[in-house]
Protein backbone atom coordinates (compact mmCIF):
# COMPACT_ATOMS: atom_id res chain seq x y z
CA UNK A 1 0.00 0.00 0.00
CA UNK A 2 1.38 3.41 -1.00
CA UNK A 3 1.03 5.53 2.16
CA UNK A 4 2.11 8.69 0.30
CA UNK A 5 -0.75 8.43 -2.18
CA UNK A 6 -3.20 7.67 0.64
CA UNK A 7 -2.01 10.73 2.58
CA UNK A 8 -2.27 12.96 -0.48
CA UNK A 9 -5.79 11.70 -1.25
CA UNK A 10 -6.81 12.41 2.34
CA UNK A 11 -5.39 15.94 2.16
CA UNK A 12 -7.19 16.56 -1.12
CA UNK A 13 -10.49 15.41 0.35
CA UNK A 14 -10.07 17.64 3.40
CA UNK A 15 -9.09 20.54 1.16
CA UNK A 16 -12.35 20.13 -0.77
CA UNK A 17 -14.28 20.10 2.52
CA UNK A 18 -12.68 23.41 3.52
CA UNK A 19 -13.37 24.96 0.11
CA UNK A 20 -17.05 24.01 0.38
CA UNK A 21 -17.25 25.61 3.83
CA UNK A 22 -15.60 28.78 2.54
CA UNK A 23 -18.04 28.86 -0.36
CA UNK A 24 -20.87 29.25 2.15
CA UNK A 25 -18.97 31.96 4.07
CA UNK A 26 -19.36 34.60 1.39
CA UNK A 27 -17.19 37.70 1.13
CA UNK A 28 -16.89 37.96 4.93
CA UNK A 29 -15.16 34.61 5.14
CA UNK A 30 -14.74 32.21 8.06
CA UNK A 31 -12.38 32.11 11.07
CA UNK A 32 -10.10 29.12 11.56
CA UNK A 33 -12.02 28.00 14.67
CA UNK A 34 -15.27 27.76 12.73
CA UNK A 35 -13.64 25.90 9.86
CA UNK A 36 -12.02 23.46 12.27
CA UNK A 37 -15.29 22.77 14.11
CA UNK A 38 -17.45 22.36 11.01
CA UNK A 39 -14.93 20.18 9.18
CA UNK A 40 -14.07 18.06 12.20
CA UNK A 41 -10.36 18.72 11.68
CA UNK A 42 -7.90 19.68 14.42
CA UNK A 43 -6.74 23.30 14.23
CA UNK A 44 -3.21 22.41 13.07
CA UNK A 45 -4.49 20.20 10.25
CA UNK A 46 -7.01 22.77 9.02
CA UNK A 47 -4.39 25.52 9.20
CA UNK A 48 -1.85 23.44 7.26
CA UNK A 49 -4.30 22.66 4.47
CA UNK A 50 -5.48 26.28 4.30
CA UNK A 51 -1.87 27.38 3.82
CA UNK A 52 -1.52 24.93 0.93
CA UNK A 53 -4.71 26.26 -0.65
CA UNK A 54 -3.48 29.83 -0.18
CA UNK A 55 -0.26 28.95 -2.03
CA UNK A 56 -2.43 27.87 -5.00
CA UNK A 57 -4.60 31.05 -4.80
CA UNK A 58 -7.67 28.98 -3.97
CA UNK A 59 -7.95 30.63 -0.54
CA UNK A 60 -7.25 34.18 0.65
CA UNK A 61 -6.53 35.28 4.23
CA UNK A 62 -7.44 38.62 5.78
CA UNK A 63 -4.76 39.41 8.36
CA UNK A 64 -6.89 42.10 10.03
CA UNK A 65 -10.00 39.98 10.62
CA UNK A 66 -8.12 36.63 10.72
CA UNK A 67 -10.76 35.19 8.38
CA UNK A 68 -10.36 32.99 5.32
CA UNK A 69 -12.37 33.22 2.11
CA UNK A 70 -12.25 31.82 -1.41
CA UNK A 71 -9.32 33.10 -3.41
CA UNK A 72 -9.03 34.46 -6.97
CA UNK A 73 -8.31 31.08 -8.56
CA UNK A 74 -11.63 29.75 -7.23
CA UNK A 75 -13.37 32.59 -9.07
CA UNK A 76 -11.42 31.93 -12.26
CA UNK A 77 -12.28 28.23 -12.15
CA UNK A 78 -15.92 29.10 -11.58
CA UNK A 79 -15.96 31.29 -14.68
CA UNK A 80 -14.34 28.52 -16.72
CA UNK A 81 -16.85 25.96 -15.45
CA UNK A 82 -19.83 28.20 -16.18
CA UNK A 83 -19.10 27.93 -19.91
CA UNK A 84 -19.59 24.16 -19.73
CA UNK A 85 -22.73 24.01 -17.58
CA UNK A 86 -25.69 26.14 -18.65
CA UNK A 87 -28.14 26.41 -15.75
CA UNK A 88 -30.83 27.52 -18.18
CA UNK A 89 -30.59 24.26 -20.12
CA UNK A 90 -30.74 22.26 -16.88
CA UNK A 91 -33.86 24.15 -15.79
CA UNK A 92 -35.71 24.13 -19.11
CA UNK A 93 -37.47 20.72 -18.81
CA UNK A 94 -38.69 21.36 -15.25
CA UNK A 95 -39.82 24.90 -16.13
CA UNK A 96 -41.69 23.72 -19.20
CA UNK A 97 -43.49 21.11 -17.10
CA UNK A 98 -44.39 23.78 -14.53
CA UNK A 99 -45.74 26.08 -17.22
CA UNK A 100 -47.88 23.31 -18.71
CA UNK A 101 -49.29 22.40 -15.30
CA UNK A 102 -50.18 25.97 -14.31
CA UNK A 103 -50.76 27.58 -17.75
CA UNK A 104 -48.97 30.61 -16.30
CA UNK A 105 -45.53 32.02 -17.03
CA UNK A 106 -42.56 30.45 -15.22
CA UNK A 107 -39.36 32.39 -14.58
CA UNK A 108 -35.76 31.49 -13.79
CA UNK A 109 -33.72 34.07 -11.88
CA UNK A 110 -30.12 33.74 -10.72
CA UNK A 111 -28.25 35.67 -8.08
CA UNK A 112 -25.63 38.10 -9.38
CA UNK A 113 -24.03 39.88 -6.44
CA UNK A 114 -26.74 42.01 -4.86
CA UNK A 115 -29.15 41.51 -7.75
CA UNK A 116 -31.41 38.85 -9.23
CA UNK A 117 -31.15 38.44 -13.01
CA UNK A 118 -33.92 36.93 -15.13
CA UNK A 119 -32.18 34.26 -17.17
CA UNK A 120 -35.12 32.50 -18.80
CA UNK A 121 -38.92 32.35 -18.93
CA UNK A 122 -41.51 29.91 -20.25
CA UNK A 123 -44.62 31.82 -21.31
CA UNK A 124 -47.92 30.38 -20.12
CA UNK A 125 -50.74 29.37 -22.42
CA UNK A 126 -53.42 31.32 -20.51
CA UNK A 127 -54.71 34.05 -22.90
CA UNK A 128 -53.91 36.93 -20.50
CA UNK A 129 -50.21 36.48 -19.78
CA UNK A 130 -48.26 38.19 -17.03
CA UNK A 131 -44.87 38.97 -18.54
CA UNK A 132 -43.51 40.89 -15.56
CA UNK A 133 -39.84 40.11 -16.23
CA UNK A 134 -37.84 40.41 -19.43
CA UNK A 135 -34.97 38.00 -19.95
CA UNK A 136 -31.79 39.82 -18.97
CA UNK A 137 -33.51 42.29 -16.65
CA UNK A 138 -32.10 42.90 -13.18
CA UNK A 139 -33.67 43.76 -9.85
CA UNK A 140 -32.26 44.12 -6.33
CA UNK A 141 -32.33 40.85 -4.38
CA UNK A 142 -35.60 40.66 -2.47
CA UNK A 143 -37.68 42.39 -5.12
CA UNK A 144 -40.00 39.95 -6.88
CA UNK A 145 -40.86 36.43 -5.80
CA UNK A 146 -37.70 34.83 -7.17
CA UNK A 147 -35.36 37.41 -5.69
CA UNK A 148 -37.14 37.24 -2.34
CA UNK A 149 -36.88 33.45 -2.29
CA UNK A 150 -33.11 33.69 -2.86
CA UNK A 151 -32.59 36.43 -0.27
CA UNK A 152 -34.59 34.58 2.37
CA UNK A 153 -32.42 31.48 1.88
CA UNK A 154 -29.20 33.39 2.56
CA UNK A 155 -27.79 33.21 6.10
CA UNK A 156 -28.87 35.97 8.50
CA UNK A 157 -25.72 38.16 8.66
CA UNK A 158 -25.15 38.19 4.93
CA UNK A 159 -28.86 38.70 4.30
CA UNK A 160 -28.88 41.81 6.49
CA UNK A 161 -25.84 43.17 4.68
CA UNK A 162 -27.60 42.71 1.35
CA UNK A 163 -30.75 44.46 2.60
CA UNK A 164 -28.63 47.42 3.74
CA UNK A 165 -26.85 47.48 0.38
CA UNK A 166 -30.05 47.47 -1.73
CA UNK A 167 -32.02 49.78 0.62
CA UNK A 168 -31.63 52.94 -1.55
CA UNK A 169 -33.29 51.20 -4.53
CA UNK A 170 -36.21 49.64 -2.63
CA UNK A 171 -38.63 52.63 -2.72
CA UNK A 172 -38.79 52.27 -6.50
CA UNK A 173 -40.60 48.95 -6.04
CA UNK A 174 -43.96 49.50 -4.39
CA UNK A 175 -42.40 51.78 -1.77
CA UNK A 176 -40.68 48.76 -0.25
CA UNK A 177 -38.65 49.45 2.91
CA UNK A 178 -35.72 47.55 4.47
CA UNK A 179 -37.91 46.65 7.46
CA UNK A 180 -40.67 45.32 5.23
CA UNK A 181 -38.15 43.33 3.21
CA UNK A 182 -36.67 41.77 6.35
CA UNK A 183 -40.18 40.81 7.49
CA UNK A 184 -40.94 39.33 4.06
CA UNK A 185 -37.77 37.21 4.34
CA UNK A 186 -38.88 35.89 7.73
CA UNK A 187 -42.30 35.00 6.33
CA UNK A 188 -40.68 33.27 3.36
CA UNK A 189 -38.42 31.18 5.60
CA UNK A 190 -41.44 30.17 7.66
CA UNK A 191 -43.58 29.28 4.64
CA UNK A 192 -40.80 27.73 2.56
CA UNK A 193 -41.91 29.78 -0.44
CA UNK A 194 -42.03 33.49 -1.38
CA UNK A 195 -45.43 34.97 -2.22
CA UNK A 196 -45.78 38.53 -3.51
CA UNK A 197 -49.11 40.13 -4.36
CA UNK A 198 -49.60 43.55 -5.97
CA UNK A 199 -46.21 44.78 -4.76
CA UNK A 200 -44.06 45.17 -7.85
CA UNK A 201 -46.80 44.84 -10.50
CA UNK A 202 -50.38 45.75 -9.65
CA UNK A 203 -52.86 42.95 -10.27
CA UNK A 204 -50.13 40.29 -10.28
CA UNK A 205 -49.39 37.56 -7.73
CA UNK A 206 -46.13 35.63 -7.91
CA UNK A 207 -44.78 32.59 -6.09
CA UNK A 208 -41.08 31.68 -5.92
CA UNK A 209 -38.83 28.98 -4.44
CA UNK A 210 -35.03 29.04 -4.29
CA UNK A 211 -32.64 26.30 -5.33
CA UNK A 212 -29.06 25.59 -4.26
CA UNK A 213 -25.94 24.46 -6.04
CA UNK A 214 -23.86 21.39 -5.17
CA UNK A 215 -22.26 23.27 -2.25
CA UNK A 216 -25.59 24.17 -0.69
CA UNK A 217 -25.50 27.84 -1.73
CA UNK A 218 -28.78 29.49 -2.80
CA UNK A 219 -27.95 30.62 -6.32
CA UNK A 220 -31.31 30.98 -8.03
CA UNK A 221 -35.06 30.58 -7.94
CA UNK A 222 -38.01 29.37 -9.96
CA UNK A 223 -41.18 31.47 -9.86
CA UNK A 224 -44.64 31.63 -11.39
CA UNK A 225 -46.57 34.87 -11.95
CA UNK A 226 -50.28 35.15 -12.71
CA UNK A 227 -53.12 37.63 -12.57
CA UNK A 228 -54.20 38.04 -8.96
CA UNK A 229 -57.78 37.15 -9.91
CA UNK A 230 -56.43 33.71 -10.90
CA UNK A 231 -54.67 33.29 -7.58
CA UNK A 232 -57.14 32.67 -4.74
CA UNK A 233 -55.58 31.16 -1.58
CA UNK A 234 -56.22 27.57 -2.64
CA UNK A 235 -54.48 28.02 -5.98
CA UNK A 236 -51.58 29.86 -4.35
CA UNK A 237 -51.05 26.83 -2.11
CA UNK A 238 -51.24 24.46 -5.06
CA UNK A 239 -48.79 26.46 -7.16
CA UNK A 240 -46.49 26.85 -4.15
CA UNK A 241 -46.18 23.06 -3.97
CA UNK A 242 -45.50 22.83 -7.71
CA UNK A 243 -42.89 25.59 -7.60
CA UNK A 244 -41.12 23.97 -4.64
CA UNK A 245 -41.13 20.62 -6.44
CA UNK A 246 -39.67 22.26 -9.56
CA UNK A 247 -36.92 23.91 -7.52
CA UNK A 248 -36.06 20.52 -6.01
CA UNK A 249 -35.85 19.03 -9.52
CA UNK A 250 -33.38 21.74 -10.46
CA UNK A 251 -31.34 21.03 -7.32
CA UNK A 252 -31.14 17.37 -8.25
CA UNK A 253 -29.83 18.38 -11.67
CA UNK A 254 -27.20 20.56 -9.99
CA UNK A 255 -26.24 17.87 -7.49
CA UNK A 256 -27.35 19.87 -4.45
CA UNK A 257 -27.16 18.05 -1.09
CA UNK A 258 -30.29 17.18 0.86
CA UNK A 259 -29.27 19.75 3.50
CA UNK A 260 -29.92 22.46 0.90
CA UNK A 261 -33.66 21.91 1.08
CA UNK A 262 -35.70 24.94 2.22
CA UNK A 263 -35.57 25.81 5.91
CA UNK A 264 -38.93 25.75 7.64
Amino acid sequence: MNTKNTTEAGSLKRGVVLLKLLATGGARGCPLTELSEKSGMPHPSAHRILKQLMAERLVAHNRETHRYRLGPLAFELGIAGSTMYDVRDLCEPAMAELERATEDTAYLVLRSGFEAVCLHRCEGSFPMRTLVLEVGSRRPLGVGAGGLAILAAIAGDERQQIIERVAPALPLFGKLTPTALAEACAQTVEAGVAVIQNRVSLGVTAVGAHFCNSMGQPIGAISVAALSQRMPPGRVRSISERVRATARQVELSLGAPAAARPRR
